[in-house]
């Protein structure tokens, strides 16, 4: 079994298993594999005792013409800290009784459940889903809260992080919610070295929309992409929606048509989520106090802070830090 890296950070139990099943998503699979199983480039380890699972007998066939043979099966989800189901075959799933049983066992024991795209549709057949939030891929939502109304669905976001049960919309964002998982576990150092080792952003918060309607237009003097760096080196910055269309020589019109169509959203939403990402990080490396964090984001006051902490992560400021931060904090 390889060694954890960090035994301080580390969940209670570092068994992280994979399902495989048949007709397979590959990118979903693949993207579990690479998030979880690789070694981390630092301490050239593996940061989990990553297995996979076959939840019938193999070889299994996968989408692209694949086939897999996988040596472990369902018995391994007794021991798992953590399970990942990476998709599904379809949406009215006919999931096998023994995997159901095996994953109501599994949460009833404290074992994290982790699903990406339509592999939100397996965990609401077990139950675990009712009364929760979740989230899937944007095309299959409204089949997701008609099947399973006892499930607040949300239909726009990344995932949704509900404690021991984290949904996740489709393909890349799954990434996401894999570096959101690491990021929770080992810190973000070690979130910011996959992401890199995957050349994918570090960390989008899981409220960002899931879908966009337009690239950013690549036309001279028209893109978006050189404000939006500036706005965030400078998080701080007030927003004027006047000055920010004169800068990319646009109308206020246009700018805000543009600027929705490259984020999906609006920029005051836009850099509200820039300013909490610098406050977690400052929160996670810094000793700098809740007031002073407030300021240098941009968001004035602790109260202010606060007041998003909780309306877009659903925590407070010092509750994060002591989940994520590293160092002792000011005073």
């Amino acid at each position: 079994m390889p060694k954890l890296i960090d035994d301080t950070l580390a969940p209670f139990n570092a068994m992280l298993v994979v399902l495989a099943y048949d007709q397979l998503c590959t990118f979903e699979f693949g993207t579990a594999i690479e998030a979880f199983g690789r070694d981390d480039p630092q301490r050239k380890a593996p940061l989990y005792d990553l297995r996979v699972a076959a939840v019938e007998p193999g070889p299994l066939r996968a989408f692209g013409g694949v086939q897999i043979v996988v040596q472990g099966g369902l018995e391994l989800l007794a021991q798992a800290g953590t399970i990942v189901i990476p998709g599904w075959r379809d949406l009215a799933p006919d999931v096998p009784a023994e995997l159901l049983e095996q994953l109501r066992a599994a949460s009833a024991r404290g074992c994290r459940i982790v699903t990406i795209c339509a592999g939100t549709f397996v965990l609401a057949a077990t139950g675990l889903l009712a009364g929760k939030r979740a989230t899937t891929h944007w095309h299959h939502h409204l089949a997701l809260a008609r099947a399973y109304p006892d499930i607040q669905v949300e239909p726009s976001v990344l995932y949704v992080d509900e404690g021991d049960i984290l949904t996740s919309a489709g393909s890349s964002s799954g990434i996401d919610a894999c570096l959101h998982l690491i990021r929770r576990d080992f810190g973000p150092d070690a979130a910011n070295r996959a992401a890199r080792r995957m050349v994918t952003p570090p960390h989008r918060l899981g409220c960002q929309a899931q879908y966009i309607e337009q690239p950013v237009s690549v036309k001279p003097g028209s893109s978006l992409a050189p404000l939006l760096d500036q706005l965030r080196a400078h998080p701080n910055s007030e927003i004027d929606i006047a000055h920010l269309a004169r800068i990319v020589n646009m109308s206020r019109r246009t700018f805000l048509r543009r600027f929705h169509d490259a984020t999906g959203t609006t920029p005051g939403d836009w850099l509200l989520g820039v300013r909490l990402e610098r406050a977690k990080v400052l929160l996670e490396t810094s000793v700098l106090s809740i007031p002073r964090i407030a300021e240098q984001c941009g968001l004035g006051s602790a109260e202010n802070l606060r007041h998003h902490f909780r309306n877009k992560l659903g925590s407070s400021p010092t509750c994060y830090r002591k989940q994520f931060g590293r160092a002792v904090p000011a005073d």
